[in-house]
């Protein structure tokens, strides 16, 4: 909690200062919730539900409209799952006048649902919700793992089959795509300019654990209600995402001494902010996973006792020499790497409290004391609900509705009218009464050449983070919202 400022006076509950996304946010009050359910100390609960209830924008879908011309389908769904894990595990409810876990959950698979693409890919989400940001081309697991990880848990709750639905729609579109391969592992994602035909190799231990959970929840919905069939099927699938997991994502002889590694960057020590905190996930739902998987404890337990004993060897840095690094394995002699932050924090705390689970109280549905009150509609009038993320159909959300002859003709005049009232205040700006018109007309074309060549040398070619979506959680802030 010492990185988090977001309860004191003048900051925005529910933000993490920088470097840290709006995504990572959420994920950090899935974190705190975790801390609770585990250790029963309400310490931090006030700014865990202060933070999760101020982010969620005017129409109560984790859309705060300082975060949504930047935010992508996988930062909604971590808040989506943040508040997924509140009501599974009954953390305190909101007030009355508040939205309610359950119904906060179900207005994320709501927009969600609605943006499910098949013009491009024959279904999918793509990594951004608006057009407009780079990556609106990309379609990616992670999104895709948070869709069915938020629907197998809503199936689970409410009982509602459309949620499972969406699931098998959700599971049979990645493996037709073959983002997942017959061997469950799962690869980044493909780009809707060749229809995803090239895919995107790399492998991230979120994108496994995010579909393992809610493999898990699938097996017991379908196992609750009898259905042998379906739950012998996902009893499989989470036998060999646990198997992916263990062999991509664990380094070591055998599951007797394997550590977990985040193996796309981490032996190359090219990490970034993000992917800092991947092992938290993977962590969070592989124990979660043995609560609905119970023959699956044995496996998870040593695994995650293992790397939480390297994590915590290791957590000896900083100015109180109590601070994680990123380093578990191949580090038997417990070496601080020098990195300290928010991801390297979680993960730890998450990796420790999982080897707590099987002392954990189970995960609660509707029908076994859940407390928290559903809306099944909820979130269907919000920005970005709908056509806006390329599903092809037209639909009433204002900021995407089908461009006409009529609406390019307009742009074109305004931008004509703005062009102009530019380039006269440029002039206006650049003229010097004591000078000829010569003499201003050579100045000013100076002056134009200089600031082309300047732009095109930073450019440099490459892409930043904000160009990217990828914004940081403060770069556009409201005070009325975080």
């Amino acid at each position: 909690m010492s990185f988090y400022n977001g309860d004191q006076p003048g900051q925005i509950p529910g933000l993490l200062p920088p470097p840290y996304y709006w995504w990572e946010a959420g994920a950090f009050m899935g974190a705190m919730i975790d801390y609770w359910y585990y250790t029963g100390d309400t310490t931090y609960n006030n700014i865990t539900m202060q933070g999760l209830l101020h982010q969620v924008g005017p129409y109560n879908d984790y859309m705060p409209p300082n975060q949504t011309l930047t935010e992508g389908n996988d930062d909604q769904g971590f808040w989506g799952m943040a508040v997924m894990s509140a009501a599974e595990y009954s953390f305190p409810d909101p007030p009355k006048d508040q939205p309610q876990w359950i119904a906060l959950a179900q207005a994320v698979f709501n927009t969600q649902a609605s943006r499910w693409d098949t013009e491009y890919c024959d279904g999918g989400l793509r990594w951004q919700i608006f057009t407009w940001n780079n990556g609106f081309n990309y379609k990616n697991s992670i999104s895709a793992a948070c869709f069915l990880n938020i629907a197998a848990r809503l199936a689970l709750y409410t009982g509602n089959s459309t949620y499972v639905d969406w699931v098998v729609t959700t599971w049979d579109w990645m493996v037709d795509v073959k983002l997942m391969d017959e061997n469950y592992r799962i690869y980044d994602g493909a780009h809707t300019d060749d229809n995803c035909a090239t895919i995107t190799p790399y492998e991230f231990s979120y994108n496994v654990g995010g579909f393992l959970l809610g493999a898990a929840a699938m097996y017991e919905y379908h196992n609750a209600r009898g259905q042998a069939d379906q739950s012998a099927l996902w009893r499989e699938r989470v036998d060999g995402l646990l198997d992916a997991a263990e062999t991509i994502f664990f380094f070591g002889d055998n599951t007797s001494n394997r550590v977990m590694i985040e193996i796309a960057c981490e032996p190359v020590n090219l990490c970034d902010v993000d992917q800092l905190s991947f092992k938290a996930y993977l962590s969070r739902w592989m124990a979660a996973t043995t609560k609905w998987a119970p023959w699956a404890f044995d496996r998870v337990k040593m695994l995650l006792g293992n790397s939480a004993a390297a994590a915590v060897r290791q957590c000896t840095g900083g100015d109180n020499g109590r601070m994680c690094g990123f380093r578990w394995a191949n580090n038997s002699a417990g070496y601080w790497d020098g990195t300290t932050g928010v991801g390297q924090q979680m993960a730890a705390m998450e990796v420790v409290l999982g080897n707590m689970i099987r002392e954990a109280k189970a995960p609660v549905t509707k029908s076994t004391g859940g407390t928290s009150i559903g809306d099944p509609g909820a979130g269907g009038s919000a920005p970005g609900h709908g056509s806006g993320s390329g599903s092809g159909r037209a639909g009433d959300d204002p900021w995407h509705l089908p461009v006409g002859g009529g609406d390019r003709a307009a742009a074109a005049v305004v931008t004509l009218i703005v062009l102009c009232g530019l380039l006269t205040g440029i002039v206006f700006v650049l003229t010097d009464e004591y000078k000829s018109p010569r003499e201003n007309w050579d100045d000013f074309r100076s002056s134009t050449s200089d600031l082309a060549s300047g732009a095109l040398a930073r450019a440099g070619g490459r892409y930043t983070a904000a160009e990217k979506g990828k914004g940081r959680a403060d770069a556009e802030r409201s005070p009325s919202h975080g």
